[in-house]
């Protein structure tokens, strides 16, 4: 286990000083790249995926993965939505939201654990199912009009700090410690070293997935409410794409596929990376449309360097 966790220590310690470094670059080439307003933004920008990221890492570690994070992101804005549009407290709003995306994560995790569906169906059906919701709820329509105790979450600021920013840390912050010395979340390395060696263990494997899913579909709530507050708008497209993001950003920061390996401060700082390159690609102008493809790439890239290193372990 300390072979294992000094690799970790030394991908992270690499992903940190290239992001740095590429950071260092841009602001050099772009000097706008380094201004308050742009970091700011970056960092209001991907609060969204700092906080999936954290559900994410759970699932990859024990050996699984969520499809349908984006779409439960939409669905649960869409749900508090609705509330505050008739005219709930925005407390229950924001209890229905979570209770949404919870109920999804749930669901996903019954389907895999009770009826032994492969993760990759079973949540590429809810992708489908929650996005589809979202349009037949709001007739493809978007809801705003929220109050501002609401909006007052993403767009408001708390010790001259973005609270989208704060919330984001603190989800980080406590997944990283929690995964990393709390025994009941370091159950999620022994389900995705081994199922049968956890199981023997004593490891109860159905409810570690359980949770997983389940509190992957509750930070998927939160950030489509973080979307929502700061947007002061519920869209039935928000969180296209968002998956792949966050797996790539996942797997770049050290993650195995295959289950047993990776940190959410891994996943932190490739959800970091991928924000600079997308920023990046906007301070040269670069279509939006283009952004897409680099994601891809960056994804199938990172994936085949963690197949190539592990190889080589293997082989050595």
């Amino acid at each position: 286990m300390s072979r294992i966790t000094g690799l970790l220590r030394a991908r992270e310690a690499a992903l940190l000083l290239f992001t740095l470094a590429l950071a260092l670059a841009l602001a050099v080439a772009r000097p706008g790249f380094a201004s308050q307003a742009n970091v700011n933004a970056m960092l209001i920008g991907m609060a969204p995926d700092g906080v999936l990221a954290v559900g994410m890492t759970l699932l990859i570690v024990a050996g699984m993965f969520d499809l349908s994070v984006g779409s439960v992101l939409a669905l649960s804005a869409v749900a508090a939505g609705l509330a505050m549009n008739h005219h709930a407290p925005v407390w229950l709003a924001i209890g229905a939201g979570l209770a949404t995306g919870a109920a999804c994560g749930a669901i996903n995790g019954l389907i895999v654990t009770r009826l032994a569906v492969n993760a990759l169906i079973a949540t590429l059906g809810m992708m489908t199912l929650a996005r589809s919701l979202t349009q037949v709820l709001t007739d493809g329509r978007s809801l705003s009009s929220f109050p501002s105790s609401f909006t007052a979450i993403g767009q408001g600021y708390t010790l001259n700090v973005s609270n989208s920013v704060l919330v984001m840390l603190l989800v980080m912050a406590a997944g990283d410690l929690l995964l990393r010395h709390h025994a009941s979340l370091r159950r999620f390395y022994y389900v995705g070293s081994s199922e049968r060696a956890a199981e023997l263990a004593g490891v109860p494997v159905a409810r570690v997935k359980m949770a997983g899913f389940v509190a992957t579909g509750l930070l998927a709530a939160v950030a489509g409410i973080l979307v929502a507050s700061r947007l002061n708008a519920a869209t039935p497209t928000a969180g296209v794409g968002a998956e792949l993001r966050v797996i790539s950003a996942t797997v770049i920061g050290g993650a195995a596929l295959s289950g047993g390996e990776g940190t959410i401060l891994g996943a932190a700082l490739g959800v970091l990376l991928l924000a600079i390159v997308s920023n990046a690609l906007t301070q040269l102008n670069v279509s939006i449309y283009w952004q897409g493809a680099v994601n891809g790439i960056i994804l199938i890239l990172a994936v085949a360097l963690d197949a190539y290193v592990r190889r080589r372990k293997r082989d050595a």
